[in-house]
């Protein structure tokens, strides 16, 4: 059989790149050890069938050596204060998706006759943190109280949601990529990203984290939105990274869930995380975090409340049974309206099915179906 000529650095390379080890592979390619050692190589077929396992563009393997790839935005993502050097595939993906559904429903909504947003890039770090937390509260029509009004977080979790939607934002909450779920999008690499935009400014949120602490993230990227500063996220026991922008975004977000004001008159009746949750609605690590921040606790009971509290989570996520409703699955992926744009265009012959379905990542009759399901509940 031919073989082809590569670099078996880039095999290596390759390997890394997805976050596997040499026994991930040997199974469906018995010949790896020897195309990563270099002493003999894979046929064509069997690069591409490497190519895919690896999540890897296959004309990377015929470059002279491997690429520099960077994220197309701000990388705020660090581990101990060190930034992490390189974006998985995953990730990496994930932004290139969220960035062309961006671009086609910022062009079609202008071609309707769009506005810009007036709270995009509104605001300035020189501003006070609690005073954009009330801006934005304004914006999005909620009060100072609203996540109380909530039964439960999920609820107030849903309202902001729509509220957002209705002035014109793009929330997506997934956690794999795009409709893969062999393919599972990893909390400890991001936590989500968000791209400004006049138009059609998007936030992204890595629905693999705890559901509670999706509240705070959503938070800190709405503050984004209304500086106008794009960039990918995550927090180590929700310490922000080591950035003037991340520790700002932060301070409105803690002052949007949970003003100081109101916790400071609660905290003297009610010394205890979980109550408090429930009031705000948020995750006690929120809470916690914040009363932290306060000065009424100390570092040490934070980290020690921090630790217990996550090992529960890992301990319930690795219990529950994965699933769900594929549908109400896709209005958290894909959005309203992103959804109901994408169907408007194809109904008017101004977008092909192929294209809709590759915006959606839904194909055929689930597409259709989909489509039938978001006409419905809108009309």
């Amino acid at each position: 059989m031919n073989t082809v000529s590569i670099n078996k650095e880039l095999i290596s390379w390759a390997r890394e790149r997805a976050g596997l080890e040499v026994d991930d592979l040997i199974k469906s390619f018995p010949k790896f050890i020897e195309w990563e050692e270099g002493t003999s190589s894979p046929t064509l077929t069997q690069l591409e069938k490497l190519a895919r396992k690896l999540y890897a563009p296959l004309g990377y393997f015929f470059l002279p050596k491997p690429p520099d790839e960077k994220l197309p935005i701000p990388d705020f993502r660090s581990v101990h204060d060190t930034p992490i050097q390189h974006p998985s595939p995953d990730l990496l993906e994930t932004v290139f998706e969220m960035q062309r559904r961006q671009d086609w429903f910022r062009e079609f909504i202008i071609e309707e006759g769009a506005e810009p947003l007036a709270f995009v890039g509104c605001a300035s770090m020189r501003d006070k943190p609690g005073e954009v937390a009330k801006r934005m509260r304004a914006t999005l029509g909620i009060t100072a109280g609203w996540a109380s009004a909530s039964r439960t977080w999920e609820d107030a979790f849903g309202n902001l949601w729509l509220n957002c939607e209705q002035v014109g934002l793009l929330v997506v909450c997934n956690g794999i990529v795009g409709n893969n779920t062999n393919r599972i999008l990893d909390v400890e690499e991001f936590r989500g990203f968000v791209l400004p935009d006049s138009y059609a400014p998007l936030v992204f949120i890595n629905n693999a984290d705890a559901k509670a602490a999706q509240m705070f993230t959503l938070a800190h990227e709405l503050a984004h939105i209304w500086i106008g500063s794009a960039g990918v996220l995550n927090f180590r026991q929700l310490e922000p990274a080591d950035n003037e922008t991340e520790r700002f975004c932060n301070q409105v977000a803690a002052e949007f869930l949970v003003p100081k004001d109101e916790l400071a008159a609660m905290w003297d009746r009610v010394k205890s995380f979980y109550p408090l949750a429930d009031h705000f609605k948020v995750s006690p690590l929120v809470i916690a975090r914040r009363t932290l921040d306060a000065g009424y606790i100390q570092r040490s009971d934070f980290f020690g409340f921090y630790n217990s509290y996550m090992a529960n989570v890992r301990t319930e996520k690795a219990a529950k049974e994965p699933g769900g409703n594929f549908y109400h699955n896709c209005e958290y992926r894909i959005g309203q309206p992103f959804a109901s744009a994408v169907a408007r265009a194809v109904k008017a012959g101004r977008l092909l099915y192929r294209d809709a379905y590759r915006l959606t990542g839904l194909q055929g009759p689930t597409f259709d179906q989909y489509v039938l399901k978001i006409s419905r509940e809108s009309g």
